[in-house]
Protein backbone atom coordinates (compact mmCIF):
# COMPACT_ATOMS: atom_id res chain seq x y z
CA UNK A 1 0.00 0.00 0.00
CA UNK A 2 2.43 2.10 0.29
CA UNK A 3 6.47 2.57 -1.04
CA UNK A 4 9.13 2.85 1.69
CA UNK A 5 12.74 4.36 0.46
CA UNK A 6 15.99 3.30 2.24
CA UNK A 7 18.61 5.27 2.89
CA UNK A 8 22.46 4.23 3.37
CA UNK A 9 21.71 3.36 6.96
CA UNK A 10 19.92 0.19 7.29
CA UNK A 11 18.34 1.23 10.51
CA UNK A 12 17.23 4.38 8.81
CA UNK A 13 13.90 4.62 7.01
CA UNK A 14 13.09 7.81 4.88
CA UNK A 15 9.79 8.96 4.10
CA UNK A 16 10.62 11.49 1.07
CA UNK A 17 9.74 9.36 -1.46
CA UNK A 18 6.15 9.01 0.14
CA UNK A 19 5.25 12.66 0.70
CA UNK A 20 6.58 13.49 -2.75
CA UNK A 21 4.00 11.40 -4.04
CA UNK A 22 1.31 13.13 -1.79
CA UNK A 23 3.03 16.51 -3.52
CA UNK A 24 2.34 15.51 -7.27
CA UNK A 25 -1.11 13.84 -6.09
CA UNK A 26 -2.12 16.63 -4.63
CA UNK A 27 -1.44 18.74 -8.09
CA UNK A 28 -4.36 16.66 -9.31
CA UNK A 29 -6.34 16.81 -6.61
CA UNK A 30 -6.68 19.99 -7.23
CA UNK A 31 -7.64 20.12 -10.90
CA UNK A 32 -10.37 17.80 -10.17
CA UNK A 33 -14.05 19.22 -10.84
CA UNK A 34 -16.15 19.05 -8.09
CA UNK A 35 -18.68 16.12 -9.77
CA UNK A 36 -15.62 14.13 -10.09
CA UNK A 37 -14.61 14.66 -6.01
CA UNK A 38 -18.39 14.02 -5.55
CA UNK A 39 -18.86 10.96 -6.95
CA UNK A 40 -15.63 9.35 -5.40
CA UNK A 41 -16.74 10.31 -1.86
CA UNK A 42 -20.53 8.06 -3.10
CA UNK A 43 -17.98 5.84 -4.53
CA UNK A 44 -16.10 5.49 -0.96
CA UNK A 45 -19.23 5.64 1.01
CA UNK A 46 -20.88 2.71 -0.58
CA UNK A 47 -17.82 0.28 -0.30
CA UNK A 48 -17.81 1.17 3.15
CA UNK A 49 -20.86 -0.25 3.38
CA UNK A 50 -20.56 -3.56 1.05
CA UNK A 51 -16.95 -3.88 2.63
CA UNK A 52 -17.97 -3.80 6.25
CA UNK A 53 -17.59 -7.03 7.29
CA UNK A 54 -13.16 -6.80 6.22
CA UNK A 55 -13.38 -3.22 8.24
CA UNK A 56 -14.85 -5.15 11.07
CA UNK A 57 -12.56 -7.94 11.22
CA UNK A 58 -9.59 -5.55 10.93
CA UNK A 59 -10.62 -3.54 13.77
CA UNK A 60 -11.32 -6.58 16.18
CA UNK A 61 -7.40 -7.11 15.37
CA UNK A 62 -6.82 -4.01 16.89
CA UNK A 63 -9.72 -4.15 19.52
CA UNK A 64 -8.01 -7.31 21.03
CA UNK A 65 -4.87 -5.81 21.90
CA UNK A 66 -6.72 -3.28 23.98
CA UNK A 67 -7.51 -3.30 27.29
CA UNK A 68 -11.87 -3.06 27.32
CA UNK A 69 -11.77 -0.98 30.07
CA UNK A 70 -9.44 2.04 28.80
CA UNK A 71 -11.26 5.22 27.88
CA UNK A 72 -9.75 4.88 24.78
CA UNK A 73 -11.16 1.30 23.80
CA UNK A 74 -14.77 3.45 22.91
CA UNK A 75 -13.17 5.64 20.74
CA UNK A 76 -11.12 2.61 19.16
CA UNK A 77 -14.64 0.17 18.48
CA UNK A 78 -16.07 0.20 15.10
CA UNK A 79 -19.63 -1.23 14.72
CA UNK A 80 -22.33 -2.05 11.87
CA UNK A 81 -23.93 1.40 13.21
CA UNK A 82 -21.08 3.08 12.87
CA UNK A 83 -19.82 2.60 9.82
CA UNK A 84 -22.90 3.11 8.52
CA UNK A 85 -22.96 6.61 10.06
CA UNK A 86 -19.70 7.17 8.71
CA UNK A 87 -20.81 6.51 5.04
CA UNK A 88 -23.81 8.38 5.90
CA UNK A 89 -21.55 11.51 6.80
CA UNK A 90 -18.83 11.17 3.60
CA UNK A 91 -22.34 11.42 1.68
CA UNK A 92 -23.12 14.35 3.37
CA UNK A 93 -19.61 16.08 2.72
CA UNK A 94 -20.65 15.47 -1.19
CA UNK A 95 -23.56 17.74 -0.83
CA UNK A 96 -21.81 20.49 0.39
CA UNK A 97 -21.09 23.60 -1.62
CA UNK A 98 -17.40 23.09 -3.11
CA UNK A 99 -14.81 25.85 -0.57
CA UNK A 100 -12.95 26.37 -3.98
CA UNK A 101 -12.65 29.09 -6.17
CA UNK A 102 -14.99 31.35 -3.57
CA UNK A 103 -14.48 34.57 -4.57
CA UNK A 104 -13.34 36.69 -0.94
CA UNK A 105 -12.45 39.47 -1.92
CA UNK A 106 -12.89 42.00 -4.72
CA UNK A 107 -11.24 45.29 -5.47
CA UNK A 108 -10.10 47.76 -8.14
CA UNK A 109 -7.18 49.86 -7.50
CA UNK A 110 -6.75 53.81 -8.60
CA UNK A 111 -4.53 52.20 -11.45
CA UNK A 112 -6.83 50.35 -12.75
CA UNK A 113 -5.58 46.74 -11.80
CA UNK A 114 -8.75 44.55 -10.69
CA UNK A 115 -7.43 42.12 -7.95
CA UNK A 116 -9.47 39.55 -6.75
CA UNK A 117 -8.98 37.10 -3.61
CA UNK A 118 -10.12 33.36 -4.11
CA UNK A 119 -9.94 30.07 -2.03
CA UNK A 120 -7.48 27.67 -3.34
CA UNK A 121 -6.42 23.85 -1.30
CA UNK A 122 -3.57 23.85 0.94
CA UNK A 123 -1.93 21.31 -0.88
CA UNK A 124 -0.83 18.45 1.43
CA UNK A 125 -2.38 17.90 4.39
CA UNK A 126 -0.76 15.97 7.37
CA UNK A 127 -2.70 14.59 10.34
CA UNK A 128 -1.24 12.81 13.52
CA UNK A 129 -3.88 11.44 15.61
CA UNK A 130 -4.53 7.96 17.73
CA UNK A 131 -6.87 5.67 18.37
CA UNK A 132 -9.92 6.88 16.41
CA UNK A 133 -10.17 4.94 12.70
CA UNK A 134 -13.03 7.23 12.08
CA UNK A 135 -10.45 9.96 11.64
CA UNK A 136 -9.31 8.66 8.58
CA UNK A 137 -12.03 8.34 6.23
CA UNK A 138 -13.01 12.10 7.61
CA UNK A 139 -9.77 13.42 7.08
CA UNK A 140 -9.89 11.94 3.73
CA UNK A 141 -13.54 12.90 3.03
CA UNK A 142 -12.54 16.51 3.36
CA UNK A 143 -9.35 16.61 2.31
CA UNK A 144 -10.75 15.42 -1.74
CA UNK A 145 -13.33 17.49 -1.24
CA UNK A 146 -11.46 20.98 -0.30
CA UNK A 147 -8.59 19.91 -3.15
CA UNK A 148 -5.93 18.53 -1.11
CA UNK A 149 -4.06 15.27 -0.47
CA UNK A 150 -3.56 13.88 2.96
CA UNK A 151 -0.91 12.03 4.45
CA UNK A 152 -2.16 9.97 7.52
CA UNK A 153 -0.14 9.28 10.84
CA UNK A 154 -2.53 7.14 13.31
CA UNK A 155 -1.61 5.07 16.46
CA UNK A 156 -0.43 1.64 16.88
CA UNK A 157 -3.48 0.90 18.16
CA UNK A 158 -5.68 1.36 15.46
CA UNK A 159 -2.82 0.33 12.61
CA UNK A 160 -4.92 -2.83 11.36
CA UNK A 161 -7.92 -0.65 10.89
CA UNK A 162 -5.87 2.42 9.32
CA UNK A 163 -4.35 0.30 6.87
CA UNK A 164 -7.79 -1.39 5.63
CA UNK A 165 -9.55 2.09 5.96
CA UNK A 166 -6.74 3.52 3.31
CA UNK A 167 -6.52 0.48 1.00
CA UNK A 168 -10.27 0.87 0.23
CA UNK A 169 -10.22 4.22 -0.36
CA UNK A 170 -7.04 3.80 -2.77
CA UNK A 171 -9.35 1.31 -4.47
CA UNK A 172 -11.60 3.60 -4.87
CA UNK A 173 -9.49 6.09 -6.18
CA UNK A 174 -7.64 3.89 -8.54
CA UNK A 175 -11.11 2.83 -10.50
CA UNK A 176 -11.12 6.76 -11.08
CA UNK A 177 -8.04 6.48 -12.40
CA UNK A 178 -7.05 8.88 -9.67
CA UNK A 179 -3.54 9.06 -7.85
CA UNK A 180 -3.75 6.79 -4.98
CA UNK A 181 -1.15 8.82 -2.82
CA UNK A 182 -3.84 11.08 -2.55
CA UNK A 183 -4.56 9.52 0.68
CA UNK A 184 -1.30 7.87 2.37
CA UNK A 185 -0.84 5.90 5.54
CA UNK A 186 2.52 6.41 7.43
CA UNK A 187 3.79 3.23 9.61
CA UNK A 188 2.97 3.48 13.34
CA UNK A 189 6.19 4.79 14.46
CA UNK A 190 7.41 7.58 16.38
CA UNK A 191 10.30 7.74 13.35
CA UNK A 192 7.37 8.44 11.07
CA UNK A 193 6.14 11.18 12.82
CA UNK A 194 9.43 12.92 13.28
CA UNK A 195 9.63 12.98 9.29
CA UNK A 196 6.43 14.26 8.82
CA UNK A 197 6.60 17.45 11.04
CA UNK A 198 10.63 17.81 9.38
CA UNK A 199 8.87 17.56 5.81
CA UNK A 200 9.07 21.15 4.45
CA UNK A 201 8.23 21.92 1.37
CA UNK A 202 5.93 18.73 1.29
CA UNK A 203 3.61 18.78 3.70
CA UNK A 204 1.73 22.05 3.88
CA UNK A 205 -0.04 21.77 7.16
CA UNK A 206 0.04 19.04 10.08
CA UNK A 207 -3.14 18.52 12.38
CA UNK A 208 -2.78 16.40 15.49
CA UNK A 209 -5.84 15.46 16.70
CA UNK A 210 -5.42 13.12 20.36
CA UNK A 211 -4.55 14.11 23.46
CA UNK A 212 -2.45 17.16 25.10
CA UNK A 213 1.01 15.34 25.30
CA UNK A 214 0.66 14.68 21.42
CA UNK A 215 -0.85 17.62 20.32
CA UNK A 216 1.97 20.07 22.68
CA UNK A 217 4.39 17.54 20.91
CA UNK A 218 3.72 18.05 17.81
CA UNK A 219 3.62 21.88 18.60
CA UNK A 220 7.25 22.25 19.81
CA UNK A 221 8.74 20.17 17.50
CA UNK A 222 6.96 21.11 13.97
CA UNK A 223 8.79 22.36 11.42
CA UNK A 224 5.70 22.75 9.01
CA UNK A 225 3.23 25.02 10.20
CA UNK A 226 0.68 23.01 12.51
CA UNK A 227 -3.23 23.96 13.38
CA UNK A 228 -3.11 23.48 16.72
CA UNK A 229 -6.50 21.06 17.89
CA UNK A 230 -5.80 21.36 21.38
CA UNK A 231 -7.01 19.16 24.02
CA UNK A 232 -10.44 19.51 26.09
CA UNK A 233 -10.21 21.03 29.70
CA UNK A 234 -14.29 21.57 29.41
CA UNK A 235 -16.13 23.29 32.17
CA UNK A 236 -19.94 23.88 32.92
CA UNK A 237 -21.31 26.41 35.14
CA UNK A 238 -24.65 26.12 37.05
CA UNK A 239 -25.86 29.47 38.36
CA UNK A 240 -28.73 30.40 41.09
CA UNK A 241 -31.09 30.90 38.41
CA UNK A 242 -30.90 27.81 36.67
CA UNK A 243 -33.68 25.16 36.07
CA UNK A 244 -32.22 22.60 38.07
CA UNK A 245 -33.73 19.62 35.78
CA UNK A 246 -32.32 21.12 32.97
CA UNK A 247 -29.18 21.54 34.09
CA UNK A 248 -29.17 18.01 35.36
CA UNK A 249 -29.97 16.52 31.87
CA UNK A 250 -26.87 18.86 30.06
CA UNK A 251 -24.69 18.25 32.97
CA UNK A 252 -25.81 14.46 32.30
CA UNK A 253 -25.46 14.62 28.57
CA UNK A 254 -22.06 16.49 28.48
CA UNK A 255 -20.19 14.44 31.00
CA UNK A 256 -21.30 10.82 29.86
CA UNK A 257 -22.50 10.52 26.49
CA UNK A 258 -19.15 9.74 25.62
CA UNK A 259 -16.71 10.12 28.12
CA UNK A 260 -13.32 9.90 25.88
CA UNK A 261 -13.88 12.21 23.08
CA UNK A 262 -12.64 16.16 23.76
CA UNK A 263 -15.90 17.94 24.29
CA UNK A 264 -16.66 15.88 27.29
CA UNK A 265 -17.20 17.76 30.78
CA UNK A 266 -14.48 17.69 33.02
CA UNK A 267 -14.72 20.25 35.66
CA UNK A 268 -18.22 21.17 37.16
CA UNK A 269 -18.88 24.56 38.84
CA UNK A 270 -21.69 25.00 40.89
CA UNK A 271 -22.60 28.63 42.93
CA UNK A 272 -22.75 28.16 46.78
CA UNK A 273 -26.49 29.19 46.78
CA UNK A 274 -27.40 25.58 45.03
CA UNK A 275 -24.76 23.12 46.99
CA UNK A 276 -28.16 22.15 48.65
CA UNK A 277 -29.68 21.33 45.49
CA UNK A 278 -26.61 18.79 44.31
CA UNK A 279 -28.56 15.47 44.83
CA UNK A 280 -31.30 16.90 42.07
CA UNK A 281 -28.33 18.07 40.12
CA UNK A 282 -25.86 15.37 40.38
CA UNK A 283 -28.43 11.93 40.11
CA UNK A 284 -27.99 11.27 36.52
CA UNK A 285 -23.97 10.99 37.23
CA UNK A 286 -24.51 9.08 40.11
CA UNK A 287 -26.34 6.00 38.18
CA UNK A 288 -23.82 6.23 35.77
CA UNK A 289 -21.04 5.93 38.41
CA UNK A 290 -19.23 8.93 37.64
CA UNK A 291 -16.48 9.57 40.13
CA UNK A 292 -16.10 13.06 41.70
CA UNK A 293 -13.25 14.78 42.26
CA UNK A 294 -14.84 17.16 44.82
CA UNK A 295 -13.55 20.32 47.00
CA UNK A 296 -13.83 21.38 50.40
CA UNK A 297 -16.62 23.62 49.94
CA UNK A 298 -18.53 20.92 47.76
CA UNK A 299 -17.46 17.88 49.94
CA UNK A 300 -20.28 18.28 52.92
CA UNK A 301 -22.56 18.35 50.88
CA UNK A 302 -22.33 15.36 48.95
CA UNK A 303 -23.51 12.38 51.96
CA UNK A 304 -26.28 11.26 49.21
CA UNK A 305 -23.72 10.24 46.22
CA UNK A 306 -22.00 6.85 46.69
CA UNK A 307 -18.98 7.26 48.79
CA UNK A 308 -16.93 5.04 46.80
CA UNK A 309 -17.49 7.84 44.34
CA UNK A 310 -16.24 10.65 45.98
CA UNK A 311 -12.56 11.51 45.95
CA UNK A 312 -11.58 14.71 48.01
CA UNK A 313 -9.41 17.40 46.39
CA UNK A 314 -5.99 16.76 48.63
CA UNK A 315 -4.15 20.23 49.80
CA UNK A 316 -1.89 21.09 47.20
CA UNK A 317 -3.61 18.78 44.31
CA UNK A 318 -6.02 21.60 42.71
CA UNK A 319 -3.70 22.37 39.84
CA UNK A 320 -3.39 18.66 39.18
CA UNK A 321 -7.33 18.17 39.30
CA UNK A 322 -8.42 21.06 37.28
CA UNK A 323 -5.92 21.10 34.96
CA UNK A 324 -6.92 17.19 34.01
CA UNK A 325 -8.54 15.78 30.98
CA UNK A 326 -10.22 13.13 32.58
CA UNK A 327 -11.47 11.14 29.16
CA UNK A 328 -12.94 8.28 31.54
CA UNK A 329 -16.07 8.85 34.11
CA UNK A 330 -14.68 11.10 36.83
CA UNK A 331 -14.77 14.67 36.67
CA UNK A 332 -13.88 17.52 38.78
CA UNK A 333 -16.57 19.99 40.92
CA UNK A 334 -15.64 22.97 42.33
CA UNK A 335 -18.00 25.19 43.89
CA UNK A 336 -17.82 29.19 43.34
CA UNK A 337 -19.54 32.10 44.95
CA UNK A 338 -20.16 34.30 41.87
CA UNK A 339 -20.21 34.18 37.77
CA UNK A 340 -16.85 35.80 38.25
CA UNK A 341 -15.27 33.29 40.34
CA UNK A 342 -16.69 30.49 37.53
CA UNK A 343 -14.94 32.66 34.56
CA UNK A 344 -11.84 33.19 36.78
CA UNK A 345 -11.51 29.29 37.38
CA UNK A 346 -12.08 28.87 33.61
CA UNK A 347 -9.83 31.24 32.50
CA UNK A 348 -6.87 30.13 34.65
CA UNK A 349 -7.67 26.41 34.22
CA UNK A 350 -9.15 25.65 30.70
CA UNK A 351 -7.88 24.90 27.48
CA UNK A 352 -10.22 27.19 25.32
CA UNK A 353 -11.93 24.16 23.87
CA UNK A 354 -15.48 24.58 24.93
CA UNK A 355 -17.45 26.08 27.98
CA UNK A 356 -21.01 26.04 29.23
CA UNK A 357 -23.03 28.21 31.48
CA UNK A 358 -26.79 27.41 32.54
CA UNK A 359 -28.79 30.14 33.76
CA UNK A 360 -32.18 31.89 33.48
CA UNK A 361 -30.46 35.01 33.24
CA UNK A 362 -29.68 36.34 30.06
CA UNK A 363 -27.78 39.43 30.67
CA UNK A 364 -25.59 36.61 32.54
CA UNK A 365 -25.10 34.09 29.92
CA UNK A 366 -24.02 37.06 27.40
CA UNK A 367 -21.76 38.31 30.25
CA UNK A 368 -20.37 34.72 30.39
CA UNK A 369 -20.45 34.26 26.66
CA UNK A 370 -18.18 37.32 25.91
CA UNK A 371 -15.61 37.01 28.98
CA UNK A 372 -14.93 33.36 28.54
CA UNK A 373 -11.99 33.38 26.21
CA UNK A 374 -13.09 29.47 24.11
CA UNK A 375 -13.49 28.45 20.99
CA UNK A 376 -17.38 27.50 21.74
CA UNK A 377 -18.60 28.91 24.53
CA UNK A 378 -22.54 27.59 25.36
CA UNK A 379 -26.08 28.78 26.89
CA UNK A 380 -28.15 26.61 28.93
CA UNK A 381 -26.65 23.40 26.05
CA UNK A 382 -24.18 20.92 26.96
CA UNK A 383 -20.58 20.96 24.93
CA UNK A 384 -21.46 17.56 23.37
CA UNK A 385 -22.62 19.11 20.49
CA UNK A 386 -18.92 21.10 19.35
CA UNK A 387 -18.43 18.99 16.52
CA UNK A 388 -18.79 19.54 13.01
CA UNK A 389 -21.62 17.47 12.06
CA UNK A 390 -23.38 18.90 14.53
CA UNK A 391 -22.29 22.49 13.14
CA UNK A 392 -23.55 21.47 9.81
CA UNK A 393 -19.81 21.61 8.61
CA UNK A 394 -19.95 17.73 7.57
CA UNK A 395 -17.71 15.76 9.31
CA UNK A 396 -14.50 17.54 10.97
CA UNK A 397 -10.96 17.40 10.59
CA UNK A 398 -10.28 18.67 14.28
CA UNK A 399 -11.41 21.27 16.60
CA UNK A 400 -9.19 24.19 16.95
CA UNK A 401 -8.60 26.14 20.06
CA UNK A 402 -5.99 28.62 18.59
CA UNK A 403 -6.80 31.76 17.56
CA UNK A 404 -4.78 32.14 14.72
CA UNK A 405 -6.52 30.77 11.85
CA UNK A 406 -9.21 28.37 12.00
CA UNK A 407 -10.94 28.00 15.33
CA UNK A 408 -13.38 25.68 16.29
CA UNK A 409 -15.04 22.38 14.45
CA UNK A 410 -12.57 22.73 11.29
CA UNK A 411 -15.15 21.86 8.17
CA UNK A 412 -14.31 22.36 4.29
CA UNK A 413 -13.46 26.00 4.80
CA UNK A 414 -10.56 25.37 6.98
CA UNK A 415 -8.85 23.42 4.48
CA UNK A 416 -8.44 25.72 2.36
CA UNK A 417 -6.16 28.88 2.13
CA UNK A 418 -6.25 31.68 -0.74
CA UNK A 419 -4.26 33.48 -3.44
CA UNK A 420 -4.57 36.78 -5.24
CA UNK A 421 -4.98 37.13 -8.82
CA UNK A 422 -4.59 40.54 -10.43
CA UNK A 423 -5.63 41.73 -13.64
CA UNK A 424 -4.11 44.32 -15.54
CA UNK A 425 -4.38 46.50 -18.96
CA UNK A 426 -0.46 47.06 -19.32
CA UNK A 427 -0.07 49.23 -16.01
CA UNK A 428 3.99 49.50 -14.84
CA UNK A 429 4.97 50.84 -11.12
CA UNK A 430 6.45 54.13 -11.01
Amino acid sequence: MTIYAWTNNPTHMTLTPIFLQAKEAAEEVAALTDDTRNQVLLDVADAIETQAESLLEANKADLARMDSASPLYDRLMLTSDRLRGIASDMRHVATLPSPLERELERRTLPNGLRLRRVSVPFGVVGVVYEARPNVSFDVFALCLKSGNACVLKGGRDAHESNRAIVALTRRVLAAHGLPQAAVTLLPATHEATAQMLEATGYIDVCIPRGGKRLIDFVRDTARVPVIETGAGVVHAYVAPSANLEMAAGIVANAKTRRVSVCNALDTLLVHEALLDRLPALLAPLAEKRVRLHADRRTLPHLGFYPATLVIPIADGQEEDTYHTEYMDYAMGLHAVASTDEAIRHIARYGSGHSESIVTGDEPEARRFQRKVDAACVYWNAPTSFTDGGQFGLGAEIGISTQKLGPRGPMGLSALTTCKWLIDGDGQTRA
